[in-house]
């Protein structure tokens, strides 16, 4: 399971009860913030998710209005002694933008006392845990460079706990060990094979984050199958041509996007304030019913099968 929070929503500019774009990440004890617009930090605070293993920075691009918060939360970070690093994850272009805005205004003329790391993205997998991987693909917005993300749960075999007790298996190693696939012996002599405590394969739960994306054709086959797609609507299908000009989406294309992915549920942020919030859910909704629009400080649980 994946828990999602967002922290900023609206597009381009703040809006009196929207940040600019950020959201956080979480699973198990990993923490991953996908964008860091203007006022990040201070919506981190409000949230109660605090700054605690903010390790792992994902950037989707180089607009100013999903980085310039990164100043503002590192400045912070290196100022306490609770993390060692933090690694920075973008195309090119973004994390060239993100190096002058640390270098040359944040920390000009000395050096972090915090360590920053940066790793240039392209298309594939960039990190592994035990039992989920998290993808970057790219999309097409207004210059070189832009990403979405994929956060992707292996699939699993549930452990029976019913099953084990019965069998007499106790809980500790010999459960862990089962669990991973490997059969133990019993005090009694008596062999338990995985297969006797192990209930039927359940496809993981699998989040896809667009960031800024103009075109939909080209990302289906990664959002397709999705448990959870999210992905703009700055505009509505009455302002398409507005859309295309700028590497937009309309609320209507991103609900054909879930609608013909196959998605399980749609998340819409990056709001702008030209529209009302309910006519773009309606306008979604009419084509891709289980679609939310999101709020500041909205949370979700991502969950498989």
């Amino acid at each position: 399971m994946f828990e999602l929070t967002f922290l900023g929503t609206a597009a381009s500019a703040p809006l009196p009860k929207r940040g600019l774009s950020s959201a956080l990440v979480t699973h198990g004890e990993h923490r991953f913030m996908v964008d860091c617009g203007e006022g990040t930090q201070r919506q981190l605070l409000t949230s109660g998710l605090g700054f605690r293993r903010l390790e792992h920075i994902l950037l989707t691009h180089p607009h100013l209005d999903h980085i310039l918060g990164l100043g503002g939360i590192l400045s912070t970070l290196s100022q306490w002694e609770t993390i060692s690093g933090v690694t920075l994850y973008g195309g090119k272009a973004t994390l060239d933008k993100a190096e002058d805005l640390i270098y040359q205004i944040v920390f000009r003329g000395g050096r972090p006392p915090l360590r920053i790391d940066m790793v240039e993205l392209h298309a594939g997998t960039f990190l592994e845990g035990d039992d989920f991987s998290v993808s970057a693909f790219p999309v097409r917005h207004r210059g070189p460079d832009c990403y979405g993300f994929v956060f992707e749960e292996m699939a699993r075999r549930p452990f029976l706990n019913d099953k084990a007790t019965a069998l007499g298996v106790p809980p500790g190693p010999e459960r862990r060990a089962l669990v991973h696939g490997t059969p133990i012996t019993l005090a009694d002599g008596r062999v338990i094979h995985p297969d006797e405590v192990l209930g039927e394969l359940r496809t993981g739960a699998k989040l896809v984050m667009t960031g800024d994306v103009g075109d939909t054709q080209s990302i289906l086959p990664v959002v397709s199958g999705a448990s959870t797609l999210v992905t703009e609507a700055t505009y509505s299908d009455a302002d398409g041509d507005m859309a295309r000009e700028h590497g937009h989406l309309s609320a209507g294309q991103a609900a054909r996007l879930a609608r013909d992915a196959g998605v399980g549920q749609l998340i819409l942020t990056h709001i702008s304030g030209r529209h009302r919030e309910r006519d773009l859910e309606e306008e979604a909704r009419a084509i891709f019913p289980n679609t939310v629009l999101a709020r500041d400080f909205d949370a979700f649980k991502i969950k498989g099968e």
